[in-house]
């Protein structure tokens, strides 16, 4: 990788640390009536898997912005799993962010076997991460099994509205929007 795009990552694993850091929140530990506590204490997801998409162009910035909260919550053990050949930039934004178990599997098996563990994939608790309609759609199977896993959301096309005046730099209006449209054809930009 270039020392060019090494430095972007670095600036935006600094930036999204910055923006979760000041997200943790303090335990509250209130005493309403003599004797009666109530309490908000907030814990880490233990296990987490991490899906990251092969398709057209490396998403490294999606590791950075799963992983980088992962490690800042606490959680125990992240489990990155992306299609073979995982790129370049992927690895690095992993090791970047301290991602240490990485598989090199991808679509819905990917999320099956996240959600389920197999003999080399451990089973997580909760799954984050965009997909094609089929990882959608074992996402959804596999939060609905006693024995699955929970999961972020169901991703859908990415649809973005840029809303910009005169004094807005158009390129960097244009890179909002290309950063959306890289996600799939379907993508309304």
């Amino acid at each position: 990788l270039s020392d060019e795009l090494k430095q972007a990552m670095a600036v935006a694993v600094k930036n999204i640390e910055t923006f979760h850091n000041a997200q943790q929140l303090q335990a509250v530990d209130v005493e309403t009536l003599p004797g009666v506590r109530c309490q908000q204490v907030t814990r880490p997801i233990a296990s987490v898997g991490l899906y990251i998409p092969g398709g057209s162009a490396p998403l490294f910035s999606t590791v950075l912005m799963l992983a980088t909260p992962a490690r800042i919550a606490g959680c125990q053990q992240v489990v990155l799993c992306s299609p073979p050949p995982i790129a370049d930039e992927i690895l690095y934004a992993a090791q970047l962010c301290g991602v240490k178990t990485i598989f090199n599997v991808g679509g819905a098996q990917a999320i099956a076997a996240l959600a389920l563990g197999t003999e080399s994939v451990p089973k997580v608790d909760k799954i984050f991460g965009p997909g094609n309609a089929y990882v959608t759609e074992a996402k959804r199977q596999v939060s609905q099994r006693l024995d699955g896993a929970a999961i972020d959301m169901p991703a859908g096309p990415s649809e973005v509205l840029v809303i910009a005046d005169s004094g807005a730099t158009p390129d960097f209006v244009a890179s909002d929007l290309l950063s959306q449209a890289e996600h799939g054809p379907d993508s309304q930009v």
